[in-house]
């Protein structure tokens, strides 16, 4: 065989042995700090989009500090860079409001969602024992709030718009500590946020009998969140529906991605929800009417796969 007969073959195979690394897409995904139950969702997805395309797109989860990190490398980040945060954090970017007053970036108005991921729900946990049947019979009692999270931050919100903020002893034990200080009557109940089911509460209502309180209507607008309900049967002894309130959270992408890239991920992740939701429960909350919450535009690629599927779409989000 001579040499062009080999270069021949040798071009030959490189032809066709590429094939499916040509294909295989690389993605970015951005989400929350190591050890998060929004990280562990990541790892989730990762492993759902690989395995949905055969490998064509791999996923590769980054840490990160919260969602305002994620929005703001959003601007310099290119190509194929997914991040997850609340809907109106990308809202105050674009606006150049609150955190993100003095950083605009024109870049910001790229951004566009793919789909809704688990929100954040407060859930307000009480000892059945300890005679609190609403908001109102907080009051003298011990309630352990936790510090510098989302979820201590609203409970302590919601305790003042709720006139409870002088009435309520706050605890101070760590949230980590939740459970066993609920178990041995060092608090009465105890407040976090998550998506549920929510493995703290879950071990709450396991150890301890407890029960989850509800919000109205009126409190929960005045909370000025997202009404959401928690199904009956979600934890032990919970024989009805609560109502409370969340905080979207959603995957945005940019327009760097292309369309192909958008509808591929947006299919999959909803073609692969059932097998990742019986794995972990948190994404059985996920319904195509959290799609709701996207306050922007959506992906031209996402766009294409709800409108296949009969997905209707408000104006503001195409």
């Amino acid at each position: 065989m001579n040499i062009w007969s080999k270069l021949a073959l040798a071009a030959s195979a490189l032809a066709l042995l590429p094939l499916s690394a040509a294909a295989e897409t690389r993605v970015t995904y951005k989400s929350a700090s190591a050890g998060s139950s929004y990280y562990q969702m990541g790892v989730q997805i990762a492993e759902a989009i690989k395995a949905g395309t055969d490998g064509e797109i791999i996923v590769t989860l980054e840490e990160s500090q919260g969602s305002v990190q994620n929005v703001m490398e959003a601007a310099v980040r290119p190509g194929n860079y997914v991040f997850t945060t609340p809907p109106v954090l990308v809202s105050l970017a674009q606006g150049g409001k609150a955190m993100f007053e003095g950083k605009e970036n024109p870049k910001f108005a790229e951004i566009r969602a793919l789909f809704p991921i688990p929100s954040l729900t407060m859930h307000f946990v009480v000892r059945d024992d300890a005679g609190i049947e609403s908001f109102a019979d907080l009051a003298g009692k011990t309630i352990l709030l936790g510090k510098g999270s989302f979820g201590a931050r609203e409970g302590e919100k919601y305790l003042e718009l709720f006139g409870l903020k002088d009435k309520v002893t706050l605890a101070d034990v760590e949230l980590s500590n939740a459970g066993p200080a609920l178990k041995n009557g060092q608090i009465d109940g105890f407040v976090t946020a998550g998506s549920y089911p929510a493995p703290n509460v879950i071990e709450a209502a396991a150890g301890t009998g407890v029960s989850i309180l509800s919000l109205s209507d009126e409190q929960i607008a005045e909370t000025k969140r997202t009404k959401l309900v928690i199904p009956a049967g979600t934890y032990a002894g919970q024989s009805e529906d609560i109502v409370t309130t969340s905080l979207p959270v959603v995957a945005f992408t940019t327009t760097a991605m292309d369309d192909d890239t958008a509808y591929e991920l947006t299919k999959t992740f909803w073609e692969q929800k059932d097998k990742m939701s019986a794995a972990a429960p948190w994404w059985n909350g996920v319904s195509d009417a959290l799609l709701a919450n996207i306050t922007g535009t959506i992906h031209p690629g996402a766009q294409r796969y709800y409108a296949e599927r009969g997905v209707a779409l408000t104006d503001a989000q195409k």
